[in-house]
Order: structure tokens, then sequence, then C-alpha cells
């Protein structure tokens, strides 16, 4: 076993269970840290995110935070586009150059995204949820957006492997303002699971995919989790949060500009 792979896997399920911060925008930049190439950093990680995330989806949907028509619209829009994402780069034949090119530029893209929402999104739950009034806390679907919603990250998570946590859920609270929290939250971990699913497995098949890698992050970001959920969200949230936003601006501004 490859010891700091394992710390790897430790430390970003630790700060996931403490703060909710995907592990995606923190998986992916320390894996090319440690060297790895792009395209298999975004294919291991996207089959990280679905491992580790199915046990969340199954303690969300028993405490009932799941709202299974929204994640179904959300899937119908961003499963399809993924895999038309993982046709169309198999069918580029791009070189192993040209493709970490591109695997890096939108990994910056959506670094710099995350990094913007997670700074912006408790100020805009603060104003938001103000004007809220007494809207439905159970919205009926607005089907077209929330299709759109799905579309957008699923190319965004195939490409980068990274989204679907805290993009997802800023996108979700704009069009559904009135969702409780625990609602958007869970919703968005049961989208992720399919949508990272079927992309892990597409880059499983381009190759893009490092098989003890996986292991590796899994042995440590299991207990890191467990760990993290154990303590309480109130330690970290006053500094951790921006201090995890200014990180992921700057990573995603090296590998963008």
């Amino acid at each position: 076993m490859e010891l700091g792979y394992a710390v790897a896997g430790l430390v970003v399920g630790f700060i996931v269970g403490l703060t909710g911060v995907g592990g995606g925008s923190l998986m992916t930049p320390i894996l090319l840290w440690f060297g790895i190439n792009p395209a298999t950093a975004v294919g291991t990680d996207l089959l990280y995110a679905a491992l580790t995330k199915a046990g969340g989806v199954f303690v969300h949907h028993r405490q009932k935070h799941v709202d299974w028509k929204l994640t179904g619209w959300l899937a119908a829009g961003s499963v399809p586009a993924s895999l038309v994402t993982l046709y169309v780069l198999s069918q580029l034949h791009l070189s192993g150059n040209v493709l970490n090119a591109i695997f890096k530029l939108v990994l910056g893209i959506a670094l710099l995204l995350t990094a913007l929402s997670i700074l912006l999104k408790p100020w805009l739950m603060k104003v938001i949820g103000r004007r809220v009034g007494n809207l439905d806390p159970n919205p009926q679907p607005h089907i077209l957006p929330t299709i759109l919603i799905g579309v957008s990250l699923g190319v965004l998570v195939t490409l980068s492997s990274i989204g679907a946590g805290a993009l997802g859920t800023l996108a979700l609270f704009l069009l559904y303002p009135a969702l409780p929290t625990t609602r958007l939250v869970g919703t968005e971990i049961a989208h992720a699971v399919p949508l990272t699913l079927v992309a892990g497995l597409g880059h499983a098949s381009l190759g893009n995919l490092d098989y003890m890698l996986l292991i590796n992050l899994l042995v440590g970001s299991l207990p890191g989790i467990w760990l993290g959920s154990k303590l309480t969200r109130r330690l970290a949230e006053a500094w951790l949060r921006p201090a995890l936003a200014v990180m992921l601006a700057v990573v995603g501004a090296k590998l963008v500009f």
C-alpha cells in the first residue's frame, strides 16, 4: 500500500466529513501534486467519489433528505451528457498531451467556480432565505431548468471530476430556494452517485483509471469521513471553508493561467 495516497485519502475524507466540502475539488489537485497525470486523476477520482458517496445516499434516504423527483430529473440531464462527453473524447483520438491539457484547463475552471460557490453560498442563502416567505418546501420540479443543470454538471464533472457537490447544491438552491438545506445536500449526493459512477466507468474504459490508487485512497478516506463526521462542524465553519475556497482558487488559477 502506498502510504502517501492513503494519508491523502484520510485527510480529504476528514475534511469532507467535517465541512461537507466536495472530495473531488480536494482530491484531484492532490493527485496532480503527487504527479498523477490529469486524465488518470480525473477518472480515478470519479469512481472514488461514487464509492464514498454511495453510503451517504442510504443515510440521507433513511432520514428522508432526498427528493427523488429532482434527483431523477437531474440524472436525466447529467447521465446522457456524461455519456456523450465520453463518446466525443473516445472519437477525437487526441494525444495524451492534448487530452491532459484539456483536463487541466477544465479542472482549473471548475476549481475557480467551486471556490466562488463556497464563498458565496452562505451569503446567498442568507439573502435569498429572507425572501422565501411561505414558499412550498416541497416544490414541483421545474423540469427543463433542472435537466439543463444536470446537463451542465454532467459535462463539467466528466471532464474534471468536480462540480457535483458545491456547484450542484448551489444551482439547486437558486432554483428551489425554499427546499431545506438537508434536502438540497441529500438530493445532490443522491444525484452525484450515478453521475460519477457512469463517468468513472467511462473513464475506466478509456484507460484513465488506476485501480491500486483507488484502493489506497479508499483505505484512508473511509475512516477519515467517519472521524470528521463525528466532530462538530462549528469548530471549522468560520475559518476552514473560506481557507479551502482560497486554496482552491489559487490552484484553479494556476491551472488555467
